[in-house]
């Protein structure tokens, strides 16, 4: 790699405000706010909105979406009828 020109790599906390997870992982990204992590060191901490400990797919809270909803509603906005599959 040439010298000079990359971001510095360092250890950051990664931290999910709605599932209060928190890791710590490598990378470039900055900040400047710092926690003290169970380790005893003080590293930069990254606040996100979601993570696997919130997303609905990693915890299995998903919602059911109202698809025939959305296709009639699509076909009335675009005149578009019932069509046989394949066809």
């Amino acid at each position: 790699m040439k010298p000079g020109i990359h971001p510095e790599y360092r250890p950051v906390v990664f931290r999910d405000n709605a599932g209060g997870l928190a890791f710590l992982t490598r990378s470039t990204a900055t900040s400047s706010k710092t926690v003290e992590w169970e380790d005893g060191n003080t590293y930069p901490v990254i606040d996100v909105e979601i993570s696997s400990a919130s997303h609905p797919f990693y915890t299995g809270k998903s919602r059911v979406l109202d698809t025939a909803g959305r296709v009639e509603r699509f076909e009335r906005r675009y005149g578009i009828t019932g069509r046989k599959a394949g066809s």
